[in-house]
């Protein structure tokens, strides 16, 4: 429904991104930074906000009438440790039992702990659309098997920027289209746009 941008995302690059994904843009930052994706995560339901957020922030997403729930973890990096989309959840297994509780109620899915490629810093590792969630390429069998059943999406791997298994560095995308590294190779586009 809507793109958060960092403020220091420069305006041309801003309206590309707006019509790719086809949603508008609501500039701000999280605890100072532009690092939006690294720090914000969630679903249809809920945006979950690492409790590092400035009340100034919120104030923006109040403003945008953004539901979203505030997360007190020493963990704040939600976007690098959590994947979520309307069927599930899956999470770094350094969150504890308390902090999955308050996942699940505010996102209204079942939240469970995996791992890509034997990582625990799962939003970094992958990025998803209603077809397809692309990952690291050395996911295990049975990595991909638990996020296919939790997610119900089917999974695919690969890189960016010519190589990097951080596919969450590197991808941004909705299921209208998705942005890519500049670097990228023609393989790994070809890639994305199969799998997204």
């Amino acid at each position: 429904k809507y793109c958060l941008l960092g403020t220091e995302i420069p305006e041309d690059i801003s309206e590309e991104i707006s019509e790719v994904l086809n949603v508008p843009i609501i500039r701000m930052n999280i605890a100072g930074t532009s690092l939006l994706g690294i720090f914000l995560n969630g679903n249809n339901n809920c945006l979950l906000v690492p409790k590092i957020a400035f009340q100034n922030e919120l104030d923006i997403l109040d403003k945008h009438k953004i539901k979203y729930k505030i997360i007190d973890t020493k963990f704040t990096c939600l976007g690098n440790n959590i994947i979520c989309n309307d069927n599930g959840c899956v999470v770094s297994s350094e969150y504890g039992e308390k902090e999955i509780k308050i996942f699940k109620d505010a996102l209204k899915v079942n939240v469970t702990k995996a791992k890509i490629a034997g990582l625990s810093i799962l939003g970094s590792l992958a990025v998803h659309t209603k077809k397809g969630l692309l990952c690291h390429h050395e996911i295990l069998e049975h990595e991909a098997e638990l996020l296919k059943k939790t997610l119900k999406v089917e999974i695919y791997t690969g890189t960016v920027n010519m190589g990097v298994p951080f596919i969450g560095s590197g991808i941004l995308c909705n299921n209208h289209g998705f942005i890519i590294g500049d670097a990228s190779g023609g393989p790994e586009v070809v890639n994305a746009d199969e799998t997204l």
